[in-house]
C-alpha cells in the first residue's frame, strides 16, 4: 500500500469494511463464458464499490496500485502539482524499464456525484446480467475491461508486454487535472505514444469523435428601483433573459460531421425580491462546440457569442469565459467496428501530441450519469474482445 495519512488510511479501511467482499456467483456458467469472466467481473466490482468522486478519489487509486503490482506491473501514484492537491494522484503502471511504449491505455478513476453502491442482479450469472451502480459505465468499466484484455493478450504471447502503458487519471468529469498532469510529465520527460486508446462509454462503437466545450458567465447589470416604477430603473433580469433568449436562438456554429453548438443554460441568479428592479443577474452556460476544429472552434463560438451580447445591450452585458476547445477528432477507421459522434467532453483533448486517438468504451453515456447507471455483462466482455483489437490494431498487429 501507498504511503497514505493516518485519515486516509482509517478511510479506506472503513470503505473496506463497509463493502460485500464476497465473489461474485458463477455456479453453472454458461460454456459460452469467457474465461477470463470471473476475473474482468470482480475486478469491475472492486472498483466500482470503492467511492471515487471526483476530489476524493484516493481510495480506488490506492486499491488500483496494490491490485496492478499484484499482476506483476510497476504501478506508482503520479501527485497533482498543486499543493492544495497533493492527496490526489494519477495511477500510472508499465511493464519493464522503458522510458516509451508504443500505445497508452487510458481513462478516469473519478465519478460524478452521488455515490451509488455496486449491485448486480440476483441468480446466475449470464450475458444479460445488469450491474449497477456509480461508475459501473463511466468509466470503471473501461478501466477493468482494458486491463483483462492487455492480460489477456500479454499472457497469449500476441504482444510483447512493454509494448503498452497504462493511465488511470482523477479529475475527468470536472476540470480533467489529472490528464494535464499526466500530459505535462510526459511532455518533460520527452514520453510519446503511437496511438492512445481513451476509454469512455461509447456504446460498444468507435467513436470519430465528439463535440468540444466551453463555459461561461454571463452578467447583466441594470439600475434598482420600485418594482410599481419600473420607467425609473432597468431589470439586470430582463436584459439577462432576452440575451439568453437570443444566444438559444442563433446558430453559433455547426458542422457536418457535428452538427450545430449547442448551449445549456445552467445556472441563473439575480435580484433581491419580487418587487425590487434587480440591479445585478448572471447566468451560467455550457457550450458543446461544433464548429471549426480542436484550435479554431471556441475562438469562433466565443466571438459570435460576444456579438449576440452586444446586439442585445452591449452596455448591461458582459462575459467571463475560461478555456474551451473545439470538436476532438479521433481515428474510428478499423475494421469491425460501427463508429458514431459524441456530444460529451474527454480527456483526448487534455492529452496534447501527435498520436493517433481512439475513443471507446462498454456503456451508455444515456445512463453513466444518472441513477440508474448500469452495464450489462456482455457489455464488458465485448468491451475486452474489442480493446484486444484494438491494441492489435495500433501495434500493427491485426
Amino acid at each position: 500500500m501507498r504511503s497514505q495519512s493516518l485519515l486516509s488510511l482509517l478511510a479506506l479501511a472503513s470503505t473496506a469494511l463497509s463493502q460485500d467482499q464476497s465473489p461474485i456467483s458463477l455456479s453453472s456458467p454458461s460454456s459460452s463464458a469467457p474465461s477470463y469472466r470471473e476475473a474482468l467481473l470482480s475486478l469491475h466490482k472492486e472498483l466500482v464499490s470503492i467511492s471515487s468522486l471526483s476530489g476524493h478519489e484516493q481510495n480506488v487509486g490506492s486499491w488500483l496500485i496494490d491490485y496492478l503490482e499484484g499482476l506483476g506491473y510497476s504501478a506508482s501514484a503520479q501527485h497533482l502539482s498543486k499543493p492544495e492537491d497533493v492527496s490526489r494522484f494519477n495511477v500510472v503502471a508499465q511493464r519493464g524499464d522503458k522510458k516509451s511504449h508504443r500505445v497508452l491505455l487510458t481513462s478516469h478513476i473519478d465519478t460524478v456525484p452521488p455515490y451509488i453502491p455496486y449491485s448486480i442482479d440476483e441468480g446466475e450469472v449470464s450475458e444479460e446480467t445488469v450491474i449497477m451502480g456509480r461508475g459501473s459505465s463511466d468509466a470503471k468499466a473501461s478501466v477493468a475491461a482494458q486491463i483483462i484484455a492487455l492480460e489477456e493478450l500479454r499472457r497469449a504471447g500476441e504482444i510483447e508486454g512493454d509494448e503498452v502503458s497504462l493511465a488511470y487519471v482523477v479529475g475527468e468529469e470536472v476540470d480533467g487535472v489529472g490528464m494535464k498532469r499526466f500530459g505535462a510529465v510526459a511532455a518533460e520527460k520527452g514520453l510519446s505514444w503511437e496511438a492512445g486508446i481513451f476509454g469512455e462509454p461509447t456504446e460498444g462503437k468507435l467513436a470519430c469523435g465528439h463535440k468540444g466545450h466551453a463555459s461561461c458567465t454571463i452578467r447583466a447589470k441594470g439600475k434598482a428601483g420600485h418594482s410599481g416604477y419600473p420607467w425609473l430603473g432597468k431589470s439586470a433580469t430582463e436584459v439577462l433573459v432576452r440575451a439568453l433568449v437570443k444566444v438559444l436562438d442563433t446558430d453559433l456554429g455547426s458542422s457536418e460531421g457535428f452538427g450545430n453548438t449547442t448551449v445549456n443554460v445552467g445556472i441563473i441568479e439575480g435580484g433581491v425580491a419580487a418587487n425590487v428592479i434587480p440591479e445585478h443577474a448572471s447566468a451560467k452556460v455550457a457550450m458543446r462546440i461544433a464548429a471549426g476544429n480542436q484550435t479554431t472552434g471556441w475562438p469562433m463560438v466565443r466571438e459570435r457569442l460576444a456579438k449576440v451580447l452586444e446586439s442585445v445591450d452591449a452596455e448591461a452585458l458582459s462575459m467571463e469565459c475560461g478555456t474551451g476547445y473545439g470538436p476532438i477528432k479521433c481515428d474510428c477507421k478499423v475494421e469491425g467496428f460501427d463508429g458514431m459522434i459524441v456530444n460529451y467532453g474527454t480527456d483526448v483533448a487534455n492529452l496534447e501530441g501527435d498520436h493517433t486517438r481512439y475513443l471507446y468504451g462498454p456503456g451508455s453515456i444515456l445512463v453513466a450519469h444518472g441513477d440508474d447507471e448500469n452495464v450489462k455483462v456482455h457489455e464488458l466482455e465485448t468491451a475486452v474482445e474489442d480493446y484486444k483489437r484494438l491494441i492489435k490494431h495500433a501495434l500493427g498487429k491485426d
